[in-house]
């Protein structure tokens, strides 16, 4: 670096220490500050890795140690103590603690945002490594080309899920990421020998084919330099991943209520010998950038501007209470990344009339037509998953759709649900429409932390982020079968994940608009598929066309009916329309179709007229939806009910693989009919 390179170094590396100092000495003893996490003893290596992401499409994920980075990349001083006094000017606008950072593109780098969760950093940044060679090599984007991304973490989380999944996925499609791994050997408490054999995750990664291994004493300020601005030139270079092992003290506790009891006073002295500011201040006055003096009158400028700038964060006011419930979803604001709303691209126009003639098609045939057609007119979609590419998906929906579409924009992963989910988030954040699928709705259970990241990002960054995407899901038993691991329905978790939309269409008609709705929509869907009606004859219908589209939130009424209501969704409409014909009662039944948003007024609207009502589901019946629906309509027509809500749905134990058992746990038509009859007789 320059002479001038190193004093804006300096500075930022001042800036961050003198910022932790005043927290930890004066704002969390005072108790405006709740929740602090120091830097000191990473600055060094950090500010010098955010001098070299000055690409303009670089990305960094971070962690809760990483606002020296961000620093660099832009955040100003003011927004650094607004995050953890939770005033109206932080990033966060007050929703989350102050060191989980987010930072759109400032100064060449954007900083995707951080999690709580230790090692959900990996999967986003390798997605976004992803989509640097998809904007490249697919879209023929030159702005891209050389651009990086840079995961940063503590030596513990490379025992983390996310990354190992990461890394599998960077290695093996050889994407541009770098894993910059902050060594301090201490995870709180635990050593980095119980992280990694040895305590050294780069000896230990030295076979693993091309990646790049580089270590680093992040605390000398000329290997610092040379060692990260050579690794980033590389990755740019080659567009291949490295990992750099930076080794940093921790020159504090793990957090503000961490007092280090558990280091030996001679390792708590070592760590203060390795202070990076001594070394670099002795840098300094070696090249004679300042003398003593000089070097005192640099940090007295800095602690004078952070100073100000803290006095300005105090003078912040506290966010609006009511704020908190807001921007959980796409409200018509443009977030500055994620999806192609914030690119400044329209959809193509979609329309609500509907086919009403032409050959019946089954709902695979149905969903794969309708990517198809997505894929065709959104060049930024993409579709994958576990042997979605020339197998054509294990349920059929993406036959040959690699063919038509490239490999580059249909293809298989590794097998591992938190990279696909992770790596969709850093897809989405970069701009395109991501449609991971998921093979069994049991399979997504390794992807909870990044489902519920996922989720919560657009509150979480007060609306400057968001990761529209649409993840299909086969749920349920199937026509011949049931059984644990490929049975499981699930809605009602999914729907207590906050921030996603749920479509569960019960017709080949209602997935094409469903689906269609979802792919050019601004939020994280749901798209659930039951299993048993894939390809059978309950669910097929007539293709209504390439721009047919459905709304969230509109239920469908199957059959009107004055004597009861049933609520339903999925395969149990087929089953609610038998076990009506059974009862030969008038009887309506209302297809929910989306489960968030629901249908409340569809709903309240029938039962005012009829005055009873069943929810019918598959899902197990305690803590069900249904339970949500049962409680809405109690609220909401207690004075209109000449019954109890009743609830049918499955029993609360797996779906077991013999059939005859399966009869016993899900409700089959005939127990339907009976619970109705009893019904319409109380």
């Amino acid at each position: 670096m320059t002479k001038n390179e190193w004093f804006e170094v300096a500075r930022t590396v001042l800036a961050s220490r003198i910022i932790d100092t005043i927290e930890e000495t004066e704002l969390a003893p005072s108790g405006k500050v709740t929740y602090q996490f120091s830097a000191r003893g990473h600055e060094l290596a950090q500010v010098i890795l955010g001098q070299a992401l000055r690409h303009g499409r670089d990305a960094a994920t971070v962690y809760y140690r990483s606002r020296p980075l961000v620093i660099a990349a832009g955040m100003t001083y003011e927004e650094s103590f607004a995050g953890p006094l939770a005033l109206a000017g932080s990033r966060n606008g007050g929703r989350d603690i102050g060191v989980v950072h987010h930072l759109p593109n400032r100064k060449g780098v954007t900083v995707l945002p951080a999690s709580g969760d230790v090692g959900a950093q990996y999967t986003p940044c390798v997605g976004w490594a992803q989509a640097i060679s998809y904007h490249t090599n697919v879209l023929s984007d030159e702005s891209w080309k050389g651009a990086v991304a840079v995961a940063l973490g503590g030596d513990g989380s490379t025992a983390t899920n996310g990354f190992w999944a990461a890394l599998n996925i960077a290695t093996t499609l050889k994407l541009p990421m770098i894993f910059f791994i902050e060594d301090n050997q201490f995870g709180i408490s635990v050593p980095g020998t119980m992280q990694t054999p040895g305590g050294n995750i780069a000896a230990n990664l030295a076979s693993f084919a091309s990646l790049r291994i580089v270590e680093v004493d992040g605390t000398n300020p000329d290997e610092s330099d040379r060692m990260i601005t050579k690794t980033v030139e590389h990755v740019r270079d080659t567009q291949r991943p490295a990992l750099l092992r930076v080794r940093v003290p921790r020159i504090c506790g793990h957090s503000g209520a961490d007092n280090q009891s558990y280091k030996t006073p001679e390792q708590r002295e070592d760590d203060l010998a390795r202070d990076p500011i001594e070394k670099l201040k002795a840098m300094f006055i070696r090249k004679k950038y300042v003398d003593e003096q000089g070097w005192n009158d640099l940090v007295a400028s800095v602690e004078q501007e952070v100073r100000l700038a803290q006095e300005a964060a105090l003078r912040q006011p506290q966010p609006t209470a009511q704020d908190a419930l807001t921007k959980l979803f796409d409200d018509g604001s443009l977030p500055k990344h994620g999806g192609l709303a914030a690119e400044g691209i329209d959809p193509v126009p979609s329309q609500t009339v509907i086919a009403e003639e032409g050959p019946r098609i089954n709902l695979i045939e149905a969903v794969k037509r309708t990517l198809d057609h997505e894929l065709g007119v959104n060049p930024r979609c993409v579709v994958f998953g576990e042997d979605v590419g020339m197998k054509g998906g294990v349920h059929g929906a993406t036959v040959d759709l690699q063919v038509r579409h490239g490999a580059g924009r249909v293809f298989d992963t590794s097998l591992n649900e938190d990279g696909i989910i992770g790596r969709a988030v850093g897809l989405a954040a970069a701009g395109l429409m991501p449609v991971p699928e998921i093979q069994f709705r049991k399979y997504l259970d390794p992807a909870t932390e990044q489902i519920n990241d996922c989720g919560t990002l657009r509150w979480r960054t007060n609306g400057d982020f968001a990761a529209p995407m649409v993840v299909r899901i086969p749920v349920g038993f199937s026509k011949r079968t049931g059984d644990p691991w490929h049975s499981v329905s699930g809605e009602a978790i999914l729907a207590h994940t906050l921030g996603w939309r749920i479509a569960m269409p019960s017709n080949a008609q209602d997935a094409v608009g469903l689906l269609r709705t979802a792919l050019r929509g601004n939020d994280p869907t749901f798209f659930l598929e039951h299993r048993a009606i894939q390809d059978t004859a309950p669910g097929r219908g007539v293709y209504p066309g390439d721009f047919y589209a459905i709304p969230f939130g509109k239920a469908n009424t199957i059959r009107s009916g004055t004597k009861a209501t049933i609520v339903t969704w999925g395969e149990m409409v087929h089953r609610a329309k038998s076990a009506v014909e059974l009862c030969a009662e008038d009887i309506e039944i209302i297809d929910l179709r989306t489960i968030v948003p629901w249908d409340q007024q569809a709903v309240l609207d029938s039962v005012r007229r009829t005055n009873r009502c069943m929810v019918l589901h598959e899902d197990t019946i305690t803590a069900g939806f249904g339970a949500e629906i049962a409680a809405t309509i109690s609220r909401e027509c207690f004075s209109a009910l000449d019954a109890p809500v009743v609830r049918c749905a499955s029993a609360d134990v797996p779906i077991p693989y013999n059939k005859g058992m399966m009869d016993a746990v899900i409700p089959t038509i005939e127990e339907v009919a009976a619970q109705l009859r009893a019904l319409l007789a109380y």
